[in-house]
């Protein structure tokens, strides 16, 4: 078949993705070429595509056009630097969690200013591991403890934490809320890290998110999707030592029930944190 320009290959993507109503057409063309031709960046990218890579766009830009998740197209997703694995049957990440898990990398860093030595950490609700692997990347001296209760999840973030930071995050296929699980750490957790399942019972808008993401890692229970989260927060109670510092993941309108919530679970200090765009993102309690 010969060979196919960059510029042409570009514009043909654009068109199809365009065409199928995808959102971020431009973002995600820049995502399929450079995968397509193991690129790097966009200055990687060669003048033309070889047959082999001409196939693997075409084919790719067809599921994407389906409302196929990109990540799932690619089998990648990126977070903080990191490139992880991504499958389908595991939640994927948003950026809106990165501010998240820095939160928590920057409670683990002032443990280790204040001479702490080891800072131990909980990623309670792991997913993919990507929380997990950050914490471990960014904070040399932390010892990441992550669960997770869906079977493939935790299988994926065995997988991503071992080939991204090998042998500095212990995985478990559990339910982090179970007070039996990582009982023999409790009071002695520096920092517990979660971005649970927090969506409201029929909140999900958007038809390929409640198409391709997995229940169980979106909606969090009763009919504004706290039941979960604030099994987290108690479970925090337990695990953490006086002083530490527990962030939670939640919905923009969701922030002022969970600092009530915590407070009244025994947290001393409890405020809301904001996302990249000023919305509502987390809670950070201090037990």
């Amino acid at each position: 078949m010969g060979t196919w320009s960059i510029t042409d290959a570009r514009a043909w993507a654009r068109e199809r993705l365009t065409e199928a109503g995808i959102d971020s057409v431009d973002a995600d063309v820049r995502e399929l070429l450079e995968w397509a031709c193991d690129a790097s960046s966009q200055w990687d990218l060669p003048a033309e595509l070889n047959e082999d890579q001409a196939e693997k766009l075409r084919s790719a830009v067809g599921e994407r056009a389906l409302r196929i998740p990109l990540q799932h197209v690619t089998g990648r997703m990126f977070f903080r630097g990191l490139t992880l694995a991504a499958r389908p049957g595991v939640f994927v990440v948003r950026p809106e969690t990165e501010v998240v898990a820095g939160a928590a990398i920057e409670a683990a860093r002032e443990v280790m200013a204040s001479g702490g030595g080891v800072v131990l950490t909980a990623d309670l609700c792991t997913g993919s591991g990507a929380i997990a692997a950050c914490i471990a990347k960014e904070v040399p001296g932390a010892r990441v403890v992550a669960v997770e209760i869906s079977e493939t999840a935790a299988a994926l973030a065995r997988e991503n934490c071992e080939r991204l930071v090998p042998g500095r995050v212990e995985g478990i296929h559990a339910d982090a809320t179970d007070p039996l699980v990582l009982h023999d750490l409790n009071g002695q957790v520096d920092v517990v890290v979660s971005n649970p399942p927090y969506v409201p019972a029929g909140a999900v808008e958007d038809t390929e998110t409640s198409q391709h993401e997995p229940t169980v890692a979106l909606y969090g229970g009763g009919p504004d999707g706290l039941d979960i989260p604030i099994d987290v927060l108690v479970r925090s109670v337990a695990l953490l030592r006086t002083g530490g510092v527990l962030v939670m993941e939640h919905d923009h309108e969701q922030g002022a029930l969970l600092r009530a919530a915590a407070l009244g679970a025994g947290f001393k200090k409890a405020e809301t944190g904001q996302d990249l765009t000023g919305r509502d993102r987390y809670l950070r309690a201090v037990r």
